[in-house]
């Protein structure tokens, strides 16, 4: 993006934020509410304009896709189907391997957080494992694929972009944990998609906000 470019954007910008957080508010009390007719409206708009926001700060193409493949993730999974349910995990994963792509191109390897590699493929193995039996017989293995691809994305944020990305990378396993185990049967807490949605959200605001403060610290280094 060319400065003239990046100088008209800056009025745009906190529009979109404050849009983005007003669309979250809307989402998230209709869920606590019990109730679906503003979850359906708000929710297909969040990610667009965290997207749009994330472009408009010169955000890497990359982010952008990875935010759009969460959007189709989210509009597949309003409807109940398990075609719809499949079809929005494989664009879920679509978006973790823009996420692990863009994480080797803009982040920095963290010595320490090397330490932590065990701790994510022990709860990976452990997660898996315990779901499986719950699990309908046709998920079991998607689901398995795409918990490895989940973890490899949330322990790269934290390995390459620091605590804030590392925070959101673990905030999107806690949201899709409590997408399994509702799939599994396991006993839920009081309105699961509250929990799911307000984890989710955050996750992808820390990994946005993480990526661009590890741009940003790139180019002014």
């Amino acid at each position: 993006m060319t400065r003239s470019r990046v100088l008209a954007a800056r009025p745009v910008r906190p529009a979109l934020l404050v849009l983005f957080a007003l669309a979250a508010a809307v989402d998230l009390l209709d869920l606590a509410v019990g109730r679906d007719a503003g979850h359906a409206v708000a929710k297909p708009l969040l990610m667009p304009l965290l997207a749009a926001w994330a472009a408009l700060r010169g955000a890497p193409r990359l982010l952008v896709a990875a935010l759009l493949c969460g959007w189709g993730g989210d509009v597949l999974l309003l409807s109940d189907a398990d075609p719809a349910f499949l079809a929005g995990m494989a664009s879920f994963a679509a978006g973790h391997l823009c996420y692990l792509a863009l994480f080797a191109r803009v982040g920095r390897p963290r010595a320490r957080a090397a330490l932590l590699a065990p701790c994510y493929a022990t709860a990976l193995v452990a997660t898996v494992a315990l779901l499986w039996p719950g699990l309908p017989a046709e998920l079991r293995l998607p689901v398995a694929v795409y918990s490895t691809l989940l973890t490899a994305m949330a322990y790269t944020a934290t390995a390459r972009l620091g605590p804030v990305a590392g925070v959101g990378g673990a905030l999107f396993l806690l949201s899709d944990t409590l997408i399994a185990t509702g799939v599994a049967d396991w006993p839920q807490p009081p309105r699961p998609d509250l929990w799911i949605m307000l984890t989710y959200l955050a996750a992808q605001f820390l990994l946005v906000r993480g990526t661009l403060g590890e741009q940003r610290r790139l180019v002014n280094s």
